[in-house]
């Protein structure tokens, strides 16, 4: 069984892949003062972006020098405009609503220079193993393993909301294989992918920003 649990273990890594373009190496010039907003995608309840994951890249980001303005904050701000019915799926759409004066003054005054998009989901699929669970006299424990696929893939938009271009596009995937084992007391060892696809896209996206002193 040490064998069997020792090549589980061995098996519960993830792959990772990032791809990505940009129009420009030119580094995207941000002040200290100025703010990122993180944000993913809604589709009225049709389709809803892992929050987890979004928080998790707002998290990565506020590791740099300029400010991170989180989904909540950004859309309770810019109300009702980037609601799930309103908001913006491609550039031109987003031209259109800093057409807006209201729009504009809310951005410039809140100092949001750029906006980063994130779509995407977490899928989990080809369970296999048998694991069983008894409870008696002798006493309680569960025996055998079960094992199932997760694959992550998520892609962020990077707006420019003062020239209303696109900066960057980032797609992150990411797959691997968790495991339960039962041994007397069930033991999870759940593939990182989630992890992995945030750090790998967090630092990506920190990757495109020089940022200046005031």
């Amino acid at each position: 069984m040490c064998l069997f649990t020792a090549a589980l273990i061995c098996g519960c890594g993830s792959t990772t892949t990032i791809d990505d373009f940009r129009p420009t190496n030119k580094p995207i010039d941000i002040s200290m003062d100025q703010k990122v907003a993180v944000l993913g995608r809604r589709d009225a309840g049709h389709f809803v972006t892992d929050r987890e994951f979004i928080e998790c890249i707002g998290r990565r980001m506020a590791k740099s020098k300029f400010l991170v303005m989180s989904e909540s904050e950004f859309v309770d701000a810019l109300y009702p405009w980037f609601e799930p019915r309103t908001a913006p799926k491609h550039l031109k759409r987003l031209k259109r609503i800093m057409q807006v004066p209201a729009v504009r003054q809310k951005v410039e005054a809140e100092r949001i220079s750029h906006l980063v998009w994130i779509e995407g989901e977490v899928e989990s699929h080809g369970a296999t193993g048998a694991m069983t669970c008894g409870f008696g006299p002798a006493g309680t424990g569960c025996f055998g393993y079960t094992a199932w696929d997760k694959n992550v893939m998520f892609e962020a938009v990077v707006w420019d909301l003062t020239d209303l271009a696109e900066e960057a596009r980032i797609r992150v995937d990411s797959e691997g294989t968790s495991y339960v084992i039962g041994i007397v007391a069930p033991i999870p060892l759940l593939t990182p992918v989630e992890r992995e696809a945030c750090e790998g896209m967090g630092n990506q996206l920190l990757s495109y920003f020089s940022q200046e002193e005031d």
